[in-house]
């Protein structure tokens, strides 16, 4: 199942929710600022990045600017504990399965979380549509 991790204020947030509503995906939502994120939960999103913490900062938040830290210089159990301390240092929406992670909504991406055979199904149905229209 989808996780989607997203703060109340996030318009992407909401893009990410509407489009796996539209999509008939099965999710499981988790507000970050209502209900705290857990170690466990932020290990395994910073297992399945590719760029590790660098993929999952916000550096656009204030508190990123505020607290001008170094995140190189920090161990994972310090970069955690502030992930934890801090939620909005993290890039939302956060969307994350047994096989996929992405961060942030990219319409594009977003579709990778589509079952491949339904995916599969979709694209037929496409061929079908345009080869009708244009026979």
């Amino acid at each position: 199942m989808i996780k989607l991790y997203t703060s109340p204020s996030c318009t992407s947030c909401r893009k990410a929710r509407a489009w796996l509503q539209t999509n008939q995906l099965r999710f499981e939502e988790k507000n970050i600022f209502a209900e705290s994120i857990s170690e466990a939960e932020i290990r395994h999103i910073l297992a399945a990045t590719e760029g590790g913490v660098e993929d999952i900062i916000s550096t656009r938040s204030k508190i990123y600017e505020k607290l001008d830290i170094d995140f190189n210089d920090l161990s994972l159990r310090e970069m955690i504990n502030l992930f934890k301390e801090y939620p909005s240092l993290l890039r939302r929406p956060i969307l994350i399965d047994e096989k996929r992670v992405l961060i942030g909504f990219n319409e594009d991406e977003i579709r990778a979380f589509i079952p491949r055979e339904i995916r599969g199904v979709a694209r037929n149905l496409i061929y079908l549509q345009h080869s009708v229209l244009y026979s």
